[in-house]
């Protein structure tokens, strides 16, 4: 199996493993944990989101890692797997919330980084994650909590998770130079 391939199956397993991590987190990991809400993290002074949020920024990198090494059937069966994956593990109050707001948000991101991709990879990828998590930070709060309290935090929080990522793009332009 070819470099390329490899990222791509790694890259692959890693998105589906942010799913239930993402949703464990939320109700386990922060510094403040909401009475029948969710845990909350710091993202920036004075800006609080649910723990959640850092690995599904990084989820809609890996999927376009997925998609640039394995070709864009890979990419859509990673959602499709995301999203039941994301429905079987969310905590029984955010089910739907979860499993809407990851496929919603999977193929935005999907849609902008497709036509992206060829020409300018970096941007390709900054752009479809901008937009994908601002459609999940959306549609998982307003579903979730009635809310968007936490929207800030929400994208804050996925920005720094899509910030740190930016590294994994720049070797995927190496290994892979051109899509799937």
């Amino acid at each position: 199996m070819d470099l390329n391939r490899t990222l791509g199956w790694i890259a692959f397993a890693l998105f589906l493993a942010c799913i239930p991590l993402a949703n464990w987190m939320i109700g386990h990991v922060g510094t403040v944990c909401v009475p029948a809400g969710p845990c909350l993290v710091p993202v920036a002074p004075g800006l609080m989101a649910p723990s959640g949020v850092l690995t599904v920024g990084l989820a809609l990198v890996l999927r376009d890692v997925v998609q640039r090494c394995l070709g864009l059937r890979a990419g859509l069966a990673a959602i499709a797997l995301g999203t039941a994956a994301s429905a079987l593990v969310a905590p029984g109050a955010l089910v739907v919330a979860s499993g809407v707001a990851f496929a919603l948000s999977e193929l935005a991101d999907c849609a902008v980084y497709t036509p992206l991709q060829r020409r300018r990879l970096l941007l390709a990828v900054v752009a479809s994650a901008l937009v994908g998590l601002v459609v999940d930070s959306v549609v998982f709060l307003t579903l979730a909590f009635g809310s968007l309290d936490f929207l800030a935090g929400q994208i804050v929080g996925k920005l720094w998770a899509v910030t740190i990522a930016v590294p994994l793009v720049r070797l995927m332009r190496r290994v892979a130079p051109t899509p799937a």
